[in-house]
């Protein structure tokens, strides 16, 4: 009988294809130990990304493919995540305490882009990242509303603001700062000026991932955001309606313009299945988001329905993945937050911490 090695044990890895980031684990450098003794066999995998509900199918499954192989003893399949930094603009640097920086982004409104955000924050959250969102809609911020919060944000120093948290999510929104119903009619700069003030005086506490809800469009928010914010990836929200996207697709060349990497697309209001009859309609079109992710040759990473709970979970400001954790709308959610998290996973590391400090003193 011969020996196990540890090219059996690769090549059975190599085969085995995580739908989350739609590699196998070798090439994905997610296999970190092979160990061998006799005929029993040790790995270990470690994850790029949050996944905390897939981890026990991924061990089962890995320990039973194992077993198919010939002369194999004891098996122990170790699975972790392991969250890093990743890159951003050349110009820029990684902010200290957060690791990553996902815009979510549309080309225009009404496509339900504030509520995909959120939803994948809570989702994300769910999968065991520490997360944050920020509200960037500076006109029209809704993220207060969504997550049930209001009022000022603390501060131990009067100058530096304690991130608002609701269902373990930390967040900060002009929303905090400003009564409901007061206007914000400010110019480009003063956005901007706000905009920067939200992100780098808010004590963010150790984020994996801190997700932007940006407003609709291509302007003066998506301009500083792609200039002078660290972003290490950015998703496109759009339905399938050909108006949509149109400006979706806007919006996925600024990001490119300025090479921030598009992580995917999320198709949202894809279908609406009626609350009575069950019925299953395409009212906004049909097969936009593949198409335009075909186009662009990025990945579609999920498509949601328009389902009348998800606008009344966010309005209630309990969204969707915290008030009906076990439905079939969140275990949507979920798979896009695990497929956008895996994605990034396999972009380029940040190594900026790892070069040291050159200091030239006079000897």
């Amino acid at each position: 009988m011969s020996e196990i090695t540890k090219a059996d044990i690769e090549n059975l890895l190599a085969s085995f294809i995580d739908p989350n980031v739609e590699t196998d684990l070798v090439s994905a450098k997610s296999v970190k130990k092979i160990s061998i003794e006799g005929a029993d066999v040790n790995v270990t995998i470690e994850l790029g990304y949050p996944a905390k509900s897939y981890l026990p199918k991924l061990q089962t499954t890995l320990e039973q493919q194992l077993k198919a192989v010939t002369g194999i003893g004891k098996i122990k399949v170790d699975v972790s995540v392991n969250i890093v930094s990743h890159a951003v603009q050349q110009t820029l640097k990684v902010m200290s305490n957060v690791k990553n920086i996902i815009a979510v982004a549309s080309g225009k409104g009404g496509v339900g882009k504030s509520t995909t955000a959120v939803n994948l924050a809570l989702a994300l959250t769910a999968e065991g990242a520490n997360v944050g969102i920020l509200d960037a809609d500076i006109y029209g911020p809704s993220i207060p509303t969504m997550l049930g919060l209001s009022g000022y944000p603390a501060s131990d120093d009067g100058k530096r603001m304690n991130p608002k948290i609701s269902f373990a999510v930390q967040t900060n929104s002009i929303g905090y700062l400003i009564d409901d119903d007061q206007p914000m009619i400010w110019r480009g700069p003063m956005v901007t000026n706000a905009l920067q003030q939200l992100l780098n005086d808010t004590n963010w506490d150790n984020l994996d991932y801190l997700i932007v809800d940006l407003p609709p469009g291509t302007g003066d928010i998506q301009l500083t955001l792609a200039q002078q914010i660290p972003v290490t990836g950015a998703i496109i929200v759009t339905t399938p309606q050909d108006i949509a996207l149109i400006d979706a697709q806007r919006g996925l060349g600024m990001f490119e313009k300025v090479n921030v990497p598009v992580l995917g697309i999320v198709e949202n209001m894809s279908t609406h299945i009626c609350s009575h009859c069950g019925h299953e309609e395409a009212i906004f079109g049909h097969g936009g988001g593949e198409a335009m992710a075909k186009k662009n040759n990025i990945d579609l990473l999920g498509s949601l329905p328009l389902d009348i709970n998800i606008r009344e979970f966010a309005d209630s400001g309990r969204p969707t993945v915290v008030a009906d954790p076990d439905g079939r709308p969140t275990e949507i959610y979920q798979s896009i937050a695990r497929k956008m998290a895996g994605k990034l996973a396999l972009k380029a590391k940040d190594y900026s911490s790892k070069f040291p400090n050159i200091v030239i003193q006079d000897t």
